[in-house]
């Protein structure tokens, strides 16, 4: 039994990480975050998606994934809302302005509130109609129903730490000083093209 459950947690950790590291809308919207504001606000969004995470297994454990996915109004409801907060961050960093960066210190004058930056992170994550997906296939190929309740506890803690732990060294990687002088001289661009892709991943 301890060998099958060592080989479930293992199979979980390895299918979450590779759809975590895989672009998203997290994954564009934390290099946002991270390069319009400050590596601090990055971090405290990676916080929002690990919270995030927490509420798709919160519902795959009480079983409510499987009705989402089945009712095409509920479904539909949470794409929508998805889409429409995407393409509304995406505009506001297409038409956002270029602003000087100090390499000494990556955090901008104009920075968001830690609050603010965990909001972000959250919606973006649970408004992802394809994290609904996820995790429901996950729950129900991978782990399956006979799965222990501490045992799907413990899973889920794990995911929500892996996520948070992956971003937040994402935000700091790319908020690097020898990073930030080239995004400053492209930040026009970086933000529109950002901000290109989110209003894509929404209208898409």
């Amino acid at each position: 039994m301890e060998s099958l459950y060592s080989s479930l947690v293992i199979s979980v950790i390895g299918i979450h990480l590779l759809a975590v590291m895989s672009p998203g809308p997290d994954f564009f919207m934390l290099v946002r975050n991270a390069l319009a504001y400050s590596r601090k606000t990055g971090i405290y969004t990676a916080v929002g998606f690990g919270l995030g995470i927490g509420i798709h297994v919160t519902y795959s454990i009480l079983g409510l994934g499987l009705i989402i996915s089945k009712s095409v109004l509920i479904y539909s409801i949470i794409k929508y809302a998805g889409a429409a907060y995407l393409i509304y961050i995406g505009i506001q960093s297409f038409r956002s302005k270029t602003e000087h960066l100090d390499v000494g210190d990556t955090t901008l004058k104009k920075d968001i509130s830690p609050l603010k930056a965990i909001r972000i992170g959250f919606l973006t994550n649970i408004l992802n109609p394809k994290a609904t997906l996820f995790f429901l296939s996950l729950f129900t190929i991978v782990i399956g129903p006979n799965t222990s309740t501490p045992m799907l506890i413990y899973l889920g803690s794990i995911m929500m730490i892996n996520t948070t732990v992956w971003f937040s060294i994402l935000s700091y990687l790319i908020t690097h000083s020898k990073i930030l002088p080239v995004f400053e001289e492209y930040q026009t661009v970086f933000n529109k093209v950002f901000g290109g892709i989110l209003v894509a991943i929404g209208i898409k």
